[in-house]
């Protein structure tokens, strides 16, 4: 069984003083301070979340989107963190619960490439295309499979703990706590899903074990270890957003009506009787939806809960495998199964979107053929003096993001990931226009 006292440590990752006072604020409010003021949260404000470069304000970014998700996800941890007081160490309380769950929920995204999913499968297929073996030849096949499945999550952690910030030497240098809560799958990708989810890469994997040991994690095999028990309320914080505030873009944009979402609303609320004078009105869609959701979060915060402590011994054993929203209330389990058909069947084969992600692929098509050329062509030329002037100049754009000539192919890759998936939509735009006019 896990414990508290080594799953809620204040040890804080490339950091190893222990113990020092906090003035003001925990060190787990530390953590989430680090977060919000860092650039690359900031950026989340012009990435997408599903739907790309909307010119609707009200339709949400990765930004907007993490936020709601933090704001439920404090919401989970303290209702569970005031249930389990009794078993938690002295120096953490249910607030400190709360906070570690919301600073994982608003780094959650924060790895996500330009234009969201479909960033996702962009850069994955490039790497998979047979006329860019070439480029993965001297790589071995794990180092191939982190290029060729590239996942949010993966690069998440790798920028919390390695690139902002403190470079190579900690990333945001949050606590234990938090990072593991962060990690919605804490394995590599040989140990991915069905989906290909993974949570780490090689270039992480020293950081990924030292945390499983340090929290007295599960362990499942080599590089793969069982949740953090927080990291199943913030898995259903970020289902509990998506479900409904998905729905509330779709009516944004004119894709779906109020009356085709409001029986799900109902059944997310418990109370598919509900009424409200506002339901017979001329308000706007958004003002009736207004007037569900807060009731329907409620219901469903109230349903996770119950099914964590519900399956409480099996989430500390390192057995539980299944999601909060599924193994609670049955109205719930139905209603987030609605919602996702509709958005399935109605939402995400919208024609623009769909138009919008067919460009994205060439957008980060052109971004990667420019700076995995010029990396492969740094790394076979061993230096930049012999550098064609395309590609000494395209690596002059990635800045502190350069990769040393001396490094592996597989560390000067992922240096180019990383500056490429930090880009927001309107930068990785630009950018594909200005080397895309040039090479033409």
């Amino acid at each position: 069984m896990m414990q508290w006292d080594k799953l809620l440590t204040i040890k804080r990752h490339g950091h190893e003083l222990v113990g020092l006072p906090e003035v003001g604020r925990s060190h787990f409010h530390k953590d989430h301070d680090r977060i919000v003021f860092s650039s690359a949260f900031r950026r989340l404000g012009r990435k997408t979340q599903v739907h790309p470069l909307a010119l609707n304000d009200h339709i949400h970014t990765r930004l907007t989107h993490s936020i709601e998700v933090g704001s439920v996800g404090r919401s989970l941890g303290i209702r569970v963190g005031e249930l389990l007081a009794e078993r938690l160490p002295p120096w953490a309380n249910s607030h400190d619960m709360g906070m570690i769950v919301q600073s994982a929920c608003l780094a959650h995204d924060i790895g996500n490439p330009p234009f969201g999913h479909a960033g996702e499968y962009a850069i994955r297929d490039w790497f998979k295309q047979p006329q860019h073996t070439r480029f993965l030849e001297p790589l071995s096949p794990l180092e191939r499979l982190d290029l060729e499945t590239f996942e949010g999550n993966a690069q998440g952690f790798r920028v919390v703990t390695c690139i902002e910030n403190h470079l190579y030497d900690g990333g945001l240098r949050l606590t234990y706590p938090t990072l593991g809560t962060l990690l919605k799958y804490p394995w590599t990708a040989t140990h991915a899903t069905g989906k290909g989810k993974f949570s780490s890469y090689l270039t992480e994997v020293e950081t990924l074990d030292k945390l499983g040991r340090e929290l007295g994690l599960v362990s499942l095999g080599q590089h793969h270890w069982c949740r953090h028990p927080l990291a199943y309320l913030m898995e259903a914080a970020d289902d509990i957003c998506y479900t409904i505030l998905d729905l509330e873009d779709a009516i944004e944009l004119n894709i779906l009506t109020f009356d085709s979402i409001k029986p799900i609303l109902l059944q997310l609320c418990g109370d598919e009787e509900f009424e409200d004078a506002i339901f017979h009105s001329q308000a706007s869609a958004r003002r009736k939806i207004s007037a569900l959701r807060g009731k329907a979060i409620e219901n469903m915060v109230n349903s996770a809960v119950s099914a964590f402590i519900g399956n409480y011994d099996a989430i500390m054993s390192g057995d539980y495998q299944g999601e909060l929203l599924s193994d609670g209330d049955k109205g719930v389990k139905e209603g987030v199964g609605a919602a996702k058909t509709l958005a399935k069947m109605k939402v995400f084969p919208d024609t623009r979107k769909t138009e919008l992600e067919v460009g994205a692929y060439s957008c980060l098509g052109t971004l990667l053929e420019a700076f995995c050329h010029a990396v492969y062509e740094q790394h076979q030329k061993g230096g930049s003096e012999d550098l064609s002037y395309r590609s000494e100049k395209i690596i002059s754009l990635m800045s502190i993001h350069a990769p040393d000539p001396s490094w592996s192919l597989y560390h000067a890759y992922m240096r180019a990931l990383d500056f490429i998936s930090g880009m927001t939509d309107n930068y990785a735009a630009y950018l594909a226009r200005q080397i895309g006019g040039l090479s033409r």
